[in-house]
């Protein structure tokens, strides 16, 4: 392939304003990929060379081989979104997905036959999650309600703060479908899924009651008939609204507050994915509601155990 001679230049001739200390280790890398995409690709090749430069010192400091090949992979890209662009706004995040999974299309090893991955179409905006406070007080708020509601409301926080689950997910659990562990984990078998769900430790105890009482009737109003009925949850929420200047009661955004607490956390990417039901790229978007970590905690994670 033979590049113009300006292109030629400016990829030969590049160095980071900052190189980082990896940089004259994985230049050559990073030019040859660059090279090889930049004549059948759309984007400016100063774009191309900012985010591989990016991505391959992530990929060097995480310790995966100095292999172009290995950058490029699917999970590389992805993950390298998710923890190697948390300072960056989820839109550019997004960008730099775009472009490397552009220039891993254009390059020799997709002739093997492999498929071009479909874009990530995510939402521009994500409900924003509730803050801990205000979590604490529509708790208290729904222990308050009397009688049914009252059971109603924590069924919604239990199943969608508790456990992550989808509307059309909370709505169709019944209390058969909850069994309690030996250790006193309580796991949720939602109809039509095959993940593994396990309430929070916080809740388990308020979801395990609830389904005590429901015995083999649904947890969320529990005196309907029907699996699925048209706004059985915002019809609730009309009749039941929080009182104190709370926001109403969302089962969107209680997951969106699980997504956020259970990365907050740290746990491990697949393992959110996988109980949210969705795919680790997809997590990307929920990014810039995680705090950074402060250096005491990054000492500890980067440390490992010790004796």
């Amino acid at each position: 392939m033979t590049l113009d001679a300006e292109t030629s230049a400016t990829i030969t001739g590049y160095r980071p304003q900052k190189a980082p200390p990896e940089w004259d280790h994985i230049c050559g890398h990073v030019r040859m990929l660059v090279a090889a995409s930049a004549e059948r690709s759309p984007y400016r090749v100063e774009r191309l060379l900012t985010a591989t430069t990016r991505l391959a010192v992530w990929c060097h400091r995480s310790g995966l081989p100095d292999n172009p090949e290995v950058w490029l992979r699917h999970e590389t890209i992805d993950a390298f979104v998710l923890t190697g662009c948390t300072d960056l706004a989820p839109s550019s995040a997004q960008t730099y997905r775009s472009w490397l999974r552009h220039m891993r299309a254009t390059l020799a090893w997709l002739e093997r036959g492999e498929q071009t991955p479909p874009p990530m179409r995510a939402p521009t905006t994500v409900s924003t999650p509730y803050s801990t406070a205000q979590l604490g007080r529509l708790r208290s708020w729904a222990e308050h309600l009397p009688g049914q509601a009252s059971l109603d409301a924590l069924a919604l926080m239990a199943l969608a703060f508790g456990c992550g689950l989808a509307p059309r997910e909370v709505i169709a659990v019944q209390g058969c479908h909850l069994r309690r562990l030996d250790s006193g984990a309580v796991v949720v078998h939602v109809p039509g899924t095959t993940r593994l769900i396990v309430c929070r430790a916080a809740w388990e105890n308020t979801l395990f009651d609830l389904a005590q009482r429901a015995g083999d009737g649904y947890l969320f109003r529990p005196r309907r008939t029907a699996r699925h009925a048209k706004n059985l949850v915002s019809s609730w929420n009309v009749r039941h609204r929080p009182t104190g200047n709370l926001p109403d009661l969302s089962v969107r955004r209680l997951r969106v507050s699980w997504i956020v607490e259970l990365l907050t956390a740290r746990i491990h990417l697949d393992a959110v994915a996988e109980a949210a039901g969705m795919s680790t790229s997809a997590l990307a978007r929920y990014q810039r509601f995680v705090p950074a970590l402060d250096e005491q905690t990054a000492v500890a994670l980067l440390r490992g155990r010790t004796g």
